[in-house]
């Protein structure tokens, strides 16, 4: 995936959250493509568990590092299953798509 695709599908993103999630891709992509089923379930896990505790806000940064890993991973699915291809790059989009705005959103009603 080139920085053109992580763009393209993030265009709802400011610029400064697409640079984020930039950053985070080209340092963790080799890491992540390396991931096996238990380390993405471990990660996907985590993300989850601390998104839905409400004495926990993540930080933009730390909301982009599990949202473009979880993403990343995509491409190392559609690589192992190319029958899933269409299926991996959705879902891919859909969790570069997310934004830290709306988490807050989230966040904050939580509370209410």
């Amino acid at each position: 995936m080139s920085n053109v695709n992580i763009h393209a599908q993030a265009k709802k993103l400011s610029i400064d959250d697409q640079l984020i999630q930039d950053s985070i891709y080209k340092s963790n992509k080799k890491k992540v493509l390396n991931f096996s089923m238990k380390d993405f379930n471990a990660l996907f896990l985590e993300y989850f568990n601390r998104r839905s505790d409400p004495n926990i806000v993540l930080s933009k940064t730390e909301f982009y590092n599990y949202t473009v890993q979880i993403a990343t991973f995509s491409d190392r699915l559609s690589a192992l299953y190319p029958e899933q291809k269409e299926v991996a790059a959705q879902n891919k989009e859909e969790w570069l798509s997310k934004s830290y705005e709306e988490y807050l959103q989230y966040k904050a009603s939580q509370k209410k």
